[in-house]
């Protein structure tokens, strides 16, 4: 019902005005759900006539995302060669002339390869904006620029891909994916989250308990 709720307001906002306008799902760390609660919401306008379109989208292989992305029209990457290597980003200029009503960008707090338009997605967005074009994308609590500091001593892990507190500020809608604590934790060791292989590694670093912990708070009180 929520997620329907969520939907209905986002669609009332394309509705009252041409502008760009900017949702934000947040999360207190990957694994939540943001990605496919954007998807989710990507089929529900498709299903009102809104013409949304994936500008980029990052399933890290999970099945029940995958699943998601099924029947929704997608904006081909670009294609960058960096020292030999063929690499992906998102096409901004392919966003702006296609034009669609609503794209759905994922991590935005990502940097983009060298040689792209912008440094960084956040910029891409502000330029999507910009052309009258709606944003739905996602991020974590821990790429906040403010809280940077903060992140580095609940965790000990430097954050190096920030957005400015000043693009949640832009947000017409920021929606908080909350989890619990156990539920989050029950996930990655089901193999929900990350691989097997991983697994370990991540319960050692942003999957300690303690940490989540005060991820989950910091999450909760920017939205509140």
């Amino acid at each position: 019902m929520e997620n329907s709720q969520n939907s209905t307001h986002f669609l009332q906002l394309l509705q009252q005005s041409k502008r760009g306008h900017l949702k934000i799902y947040l999360g207190m760390s990957a694994g939540v759900g943001k990605t496919y609660r954007m998807l989710q919401e990507a089929h529900s306008l498709l299903q009102h006539h809104i013409n949304v379109q994936l500008a980029y989208i990052e399933t890290h292989g999970r099945i029940e995302t995958d699943a998601l992305v099924a029947g929704l029209p997608i904006i081909s990457r670009n294609r960058l060669f960096v020292k030999g290597k063929e690499l992906e980003e998102m096409d901004l200029n392919a966003v702006l002339t296609r034009h669609p009503e609503v794209v759905v960008i994922d991590e935005l707090a990502h940097h983009n390869i060298s040689g792209s338009k912008n440094e960084k997605r956040w910029q891409d967005v502000v330029d999507i904006l910009n052309a009258g074009i709606s944003v739905i994308t996602a991020v974590n609590i821990q790429h906040l620029e403010s809280l940077n500091h903060e992140m580095f001593q609940i965790s000990g892990i430097k954050i190096t891909e920030t957005i400015p507190d000043q693009i949640l500020k832009l947000a017409d809608e920021v929606v908080n994916i909350d989890l619990s604590v156990d539920e989050l934790i029950d996930r990655l060791k089901s193999g929900k989250i990350y691989h097997h292989d991983k697994i370990d590694q991540a319960l050692q670093n942003f999957f300690k308990k303690e940490i989540i912990i005060q991820l989950r708070e910091q999450a909760l009180s920017t939205v509140a």
